[in-house]
């Protein structure tokens, strides 16, 4: 297949990344990132999906010259970011996971250090900033460390773009916070993708991953599978139903043990299955499937057919033991890998 003619370099490359950390306890050193490369557009919305533990941040450290790579190689608008450091620091735009802004500081005194810091000033990236400094203005002089999990996001975004990058990274930015703080997140950050600005954004939450151009799915250090979220759905290359039961316990048990079995994931107030045999329609999975719960004295059973997500994809890639009830539950949720 002939690639087509890049019309511009991408905003970010990266090739063959690997970072190791020494464990604490002076044991056998510990593989974050394995191998890995990814290449971003200038523009795009671009998330990494995975669990903690996956590379995630660290991958964004060395993105954004906070960490050095002990192999492979980083590019970002056309500057190493090993040699290049402080040509591209004024360039990026970086919300760590954790909330770091001044607790003591005020809402406007913490955003006035930043742009010191770019040799700016609120007044003049007023108009830059405006979508988020408006709701934070009649909050202005209220500590940050007072402000709700929602007002300190948006906060550390303000202060993350008020220099005006070229590129943003967001590490987690709505993890744990509530679910209308996290759907405005959202919109603000399509609004500054409509101005050009690339975005790139880790986050566990599967509604958030929809929202994206492009999704790489991580696990233990290394990419799983990048493409659009849509594509990511249609690689799932068996038939999957979803199980409806009211003695959920016993039902996953049960199909354990069924012969036929491939994966048992709960999903929500579902269970996710999927069927060994490949040549088989999902009519006849439907069916086999009715019989074998009411032979195990499970009578109350829905099953239907389903489309495919991106949860049911990163499960599959990920490899993880089937049926693991309590660590599925957790890990398969509609909305959450994590």
């Amino acid at each position: 297949m002939i690639e087509p003619t890049r019309s511009r370099p991408p905003a970010v490359g990266a090739q063959g990344l690997v970072k190791r950390f020494a464990r604490g306890d002076g044991g056998a050193t510990v593989t974050a990132l394995d191998d890995v490369s990814i290449s971003v557009e200038p523009g795009e919305l671009f998330g990494f999906i995975g669990p903690d533990g996956a590379g995630k941040t660290t991958l964004f450290r060395i993105l954004v010259t906070l960490l050095l790579p002990d192999a492979g190689t980083a590019e970002m608008l056309g500057h190493d970011v090993v040699r290049d450091l402080w040509a591209l620091r004024p360039r990026i735009g970086y919300m760590p996971g954790r909330f770091s802004l001044y607790p003591d500081l005020s809402v406007e005194e913490n955003l006035t250090f930043f742009a010191t810091v770019f040799g700016t000033t609120i007044r003049e990236q007023y108009a830059q900033i405006a979508p988020i400094y408006s709701q934070l203005e009649p909050f202005k002089t209220r500590r940050a460390g007072a402000l709700s999990g929602g007002m300190k996001q948006k906060l550390a975004l303000c202060c993350a773009i008020v220099h005006r990058p070229e590129i943003l990274f967001l590490d987690e930015p709505t993890t744990g916070v509530d679910a209308l703080s996290r759907f405005e997140f959202w919109n603000l950050l399509a609004q500054f993708k409509q101005s050009g600005l690339t975005i790139i954004v880790s986050t566990p939450y599967m509604d958030e991953a929809r929202r994206c151009d492009r999704i790489a799915l991580m696990q233990r250090g290394r990419i799983l599978a990048t493409n659009t979220p849509v594509a990511v759905a249609a690689s799932f290359d068996r038939p999957l139903v979803a199980v409806r039961v009211r003695e959920r316990h016993e039902a996953i048990r049960a199909l354990r043990e069924y012969p036929h079995v491939n994966t048992v994931y709960p999903f929500g107030d579902v269970l996710h299955v999927t069927d060994a045999r490949r040549d088989v329609d999902v009519g006849r999975i439907t069916r086999d499937l009715t019989v074998y719960l009411r032979s195990r004295t499970i009578h109350e059973v829905a099953i239907e057919p389903i489309a495919p997500t991106v949860e049911d994809v990163f499960m599959a890639r990920m490899g993880a033991p089937e049926g693991e009830e309590e660590r599925g539950a957790a890990t398969t949720s509609p909305e959450h890998v994590a």
